[in-house]
């Protein structure tokens, strides 16, 4: 039984996800003592109870403390079993964030596998699924993964109800993947308005032409009449390497040209890094790639968010993780 103090580093919700995953990959039962301790409201809240369920049906584990609020979980892994799921969350909870809890099962499954998942698919706190569709999983392909993922129906905060459908066909072995350079970027952005006004995206994407400097052919402005209220804005950094995504979300009180200017601002501190991948992405494939058994990639200074994550992948996994700075604020991570 594998012993986590779910305060330590970061203190949040990934702490309980990495441990999920790795839990059913390895066979090995671990138990978490305060949970998310490190956020406003401690404990399991609906998206992590929903995660911990997920992992619990794929995996066949049985649990103790699996409850709305609980600070302490005992999980004990049974076998993975591939086939059809279905998961709602039930509130605005974020959907990529329970696909991530389970995602390791699913590419040890062995075979392929399709789960739809309900709830919030554009969350302000978690990857969007416009990082899932264009950044995250177009990597995972790369690792030998067949995967195809579809958003059904948009869900932004605070009402949910998105739905999302990804089906995955396992690689016998995944293949390791280097990223430690960027070559050939160029920007296009999209606007996706659901029951708001038209000029809101309009806005937002005059001022990322402008920042940016892209054409009227590098930008869309999508607009749904249903499934709202709620906006994003998605800038799209395309490499020879990648894509990497830089979304805004619409706020109330804040205008539509400010949202698109920290977006904006994000995008460019990505280019001027030097760095292929961003800090979010980095925080995702430090698990494929421990599973692949090998890897890198360069990112800049590493998160506490990312240092959480890979101290958990060393309490399943038996490697390790080579931290070194390149250049100023340019890192390699290595497995």
């Amino acid at each position: 039984m594998i012993h986590i103090d779910g305060s330590t580093g970061e203190g949040g919700g990934q702490v309980l996800r990495t441990a999920l995953g790795l839990s059913l990959v390895t066979g090995r039962s671990f138990q978490i003592e305060k949970i998310r301790a490190n956020r406003k409201k401690p404990g399991l809240m609906r998206q992590h109870l929903t995660a911990v369920r997920a992992a619990a049906e794929i995996g066949k584990a049985r649990t103790k403390g699996a409850e709305i609020g609980s600070v302490r979980l005992e999980f004990i892994p049974g076998s993975i079993q591939p086939g059809a799921y279905k998961f709602s969350i039930g509130t605005a909870g974020s959907c990529t964030l329970v696909f991530q809890a389970v995602l390791p099962a699913l590419l040890a499954a062995g075979k392929p596998s399709e789960i739809i998942l309900e709830g919030g698919t554009h969350n302000p706190m978690a990857p969007p699924f416009d990082f899932l569709q264009h950044t995250f999983l177009p990597l995972l392909q790369r690792m030998g993964v067949k995967v195809v993922a579809e958003l059904e129906r948009p869900g932004f905060f605070p009402a949910g109800g998105g739905r999302i459908k990804i089906s995955i066909n396992p690689a016998e072995k995944l293949q390791p993947i280097e990223l430690t350079d960027i070559s050939n970027i160029w920007v296009s952005a999209r606007a996706l308005s659901a029951e708001l006004p038209a000029h809101i995206g309009r806005r937002e994407l005059m001022v990322v032409k402008n920042k940016l400097d892209i054409g009227d052919d590098q930008i869309e402005q999508m607009q749904l009449d249903r499934f709202g209220p709620g906006n994003t804005l998605s800038i799209f950094v395309h490499s020879d390497q990648l894509t990497e995504t830089f979304t805004g979300f619409a706020e109330k009180s804040i205008s539509a040209e400010k949202v698109a200017a920290r977006a904006v601002n994000q995008a460019r501190t990505y280019i001027q890094s030097a760095a292929p991948v961003g800090i979010y992405l980095a925080d995702q494939l430090l698990i494929p790639m421990a599973l692949a058994g090998a890897g890198c990639f360069r990112t800049s200074k590493p998160t506490n968010h990312t240092l959480t994550n890979i101290g958990v992948i060393k309490e399943f996994l038996d490697l390790e993780f080579n931290l070194s700075e390149k250049t100023e604020n340019l890192w390699e991570v290595r497995v």
